[in-house]
């Protein structure tokens, strides 16, 4: 045993396999996050504005398409057609073709995370609105999302967590995330019971991680929002 892990980890620097893997794997996660935070907040705004004051007809459409065809496809298939197909001219560094195509991916479910915690809050708060006169950014960012924002934390975190472990894809297309890297060492070693494991330790300490964080943010949120409601 003491033989095997030696050869996985300290032979010829192979531990250096999986702090490559573990870098690009928490690179693409963190930038994907950010853009799916970003471009979800946008396809969710633009598809409750159409719902609710009938604007962004042709906005809303194009939304409809994508989010349709993001959540109706594999993120494996979209990460292979961005690489393979819509990159296939361009000298593009591979990380930052998964930080696309997952950020795109993430955007998606999102977007309708934000959506179902806008339409949770009461309609006649959204009314009242209206009849103040509020523009739909008035509204929505003074009325409705801080009141929305406790019911979409949680599904957010899940999906975070989600995006997290589907990265383990991303060696389709030669990027050295955690698995790739285990593979890269089973290779030389001959044995994939050790880089395994390894990897499954380092994703279960990740995720656990990352559970208790955003646990422990949406306490002190629900917390801090009852200090300013008394």
């Amino acid at each position: 045993m003491i033989d095997s892990l030696y050869k996985t980890l300290i032979y010829d620097n192979r531990y250096k396999y999986i702090l490559e893997g573990l870098k690009n794997t928490l690179i693409i996660a963190l930038f994907a996050v950010l853009i799916g935070i970003l471009l979800g907040l946008l396809v969710a705004f633009i598809k409750n504005r159409y719902k609710e004051r009938n604007k962004g007809k042709l906005l809303n459409k194009l939304c409809d398409i994508y989010v349709t065809i993001i959540r109706g496809t594999p993120a494996l298939l979209q990460l292979m057609i961005l690489y393979y197909v819509i990159f296939k001219n361009v000298n593009i560094n591979i990380v930052i073709v998964g930080i696309i195509s997952f950020g795109l991916n993430s955007a998606a479910y999102v977007s309708e995370i934000i959506r179902a915690g806008i339409d949770s809050v009461d309609i006649g708060q959204k009314e009242a609105a209206k009849t103040l006169g509020l523009s739909y950014k008035d509204e929505m960012f003074n009325i409705v999302f801080p009141q929305a924002i406790k019911n979409i934390l949680p599904a957010l975190g899940n999906e975070f967590i989600t995006l997290l472990k589907e990265t383990s894809v991303a060696g389709y297309i030669g990027i050295t995330e955690l698995i790739k890297s285990s593979d890269i060492i089973a290779s030389n070693t001959y044995d994939y019971f050790f880089p395994l494991i390894i990897v499954a330790i380092i994703y279960l300490i990740l995720t656990l991680g990352l559970s208790k964080l955003l646990n422990r943010f949406e306490r002190k949120y629900l917390v801090n929002e009852k200090v300013i409601r008394n």
